[in-house]
């Protein structure tokens, strides 16, 4: 079953598009090579906190991504570690 992480972070929203341009992805066309088992991305901000809200096919698949590209993604844009990392189970997802 399909899992949902929530995370939220301490940090100017102005560096989520600067993260995006360094995995070569564009949340708001679709655009680039995403992860395996990423079924939906959402990212919000303001007032100093960026917020991200995925759907992913299995907490394994987001894990092997945050180690092996959005982690290091996130330091070399000098993003702070999450203050908060919740994964919740799926109860429903649509986009009418």
């Amino acid at each position: 079953m399909a899992e949902v992480i929530i995370i939220e972070v301490d940090c100017d929203p102005a560096l989520y598009p600067k993260v995006n341009a360094i995995l070569g992805l564009d949340p708001n066309t679709g655009a680039g090579d995403w992860p395996k088992g990423l079924l939906t991305h959402i990212g919000g901000g303001g007032n100093g906190t960026v917020v991200v809200v995925e759907v992913w096919e299995s907490r394994a698949d987001q894990e092997s991504w945050m180690a092996s590209t959005l982690g290091p993604a996130l330091g070399k844009a000098g993003v702070a570690q999450p203050k908060r990392m919740e994964w919740l189970t799926l109860l429903g997802n649509i986009n009418p």
